[in-house]
């Protein structure tokens, strides 16, 4: 395997990563911190600090050349990709996750996933000069895959409906909820495949998923994805409750 050159640098595109991923991790630290004042401000704390020591510490593997590394076995950033799926699964699944489902508002849980809206307008951008490969936007016309715009889109819109105090039906809630783990499925699915390991879009460096193993690109698969998956877990949690309010 030649060596894997670092993408175009566009200050937009780093800046637009870089921003998300510190704002989603204070948001989701904030929000999934449920309990007493003291349990919240504790557990608040631990969410935060978790957060942002993968953001240094994938940062650090990725500056070091270490994620560039599909020689090792396995390589880093299979390690990183499924350590991050599994901790948001562990998350969602845990008492925490369970005492989040319990108190924190429908609409808060729905909004967290607006997020997704400008982080597909930031990979669209990066798409278009090829900073990442075209089939991981939502440029159909250019053979994109990735249709999370319409999770991070629904998320705005239904958050606003619930913190003004509209009854959104249950089944709209659901719909939203397996919709949008489908399109994170996909677009994961899709990042997977497009990486160095498959290479199922071609042997073309433009079509590779190589991206993500720079600064400050790893934050989306590290930090971004994982906070998503433990949002849709929790609100699965919610929307399973005895009598789930819709605000």
């Amino acid at each position: 395997m030649p060596p894997i050159q670092p993408p175009l640098f566009d200050p937009l595109v780093a800046a637009g990563i870089a921003l998300l991923a510190v704002v989603v991790s204070v948001a989701g630290a904030a929000l999934f911190a449920a309990g007493g004042e003291a349990v919240r401000g504790r557990r608040r704390m631990i969410l935060l600090g978790g957060a942002l020591a993968v953001m240094a510490a994938t940062a650090v593997a990725a500056n070091a050349g270490l994620l560039v590394r599909f020689d090792m076995r396995p390589p880093p950033m299979v390690a990183v990709l499924a350590l991050g799926l599994g901790l948001a699964l562990a998350f969602g699944l845990s008492r925490w996750g369970r005492d989040a489902a319990a108190s924190v508002s429908m609409a808060a849980l729905v909004g967290l996933h607006a997020f997704r809206l400008p982080l597909e307008l930031v990979m669209h951008r990066a798409a278009r000069l090829g900073v990442m490969p075209h089939a991981m936007s939502f440029d159909v016309g250019a053979g994109g895959v990735n249709l999370d715009i319409l999770t991070g889109a629904s998320a705005l819109v239904l958050a606003v409906l619930l913190a003004r105090g509209a009854r959104v039906p249950r089944s709209v809630l659901w719909t939203f909820n397996v919709g949008g783990m489908a399109l994170l499925a996909t677009i994961v699915g899709v990042s997977v495949a497009a990486s160095p390991l498959v290479r199922a879009f071609g042997d073309d460096p433009a079509a590779l998923n190589t991206w993500v193993l720079f600064a400050p690109y790893v934050w989306l698969p590290a930090v971004l994805v994982p906070i998503a998956l433990a949002g849709h877990v929790v609100l699965t949690r919610r929307l399973l409750r005895p009598s789930p309010e819709s605000a």
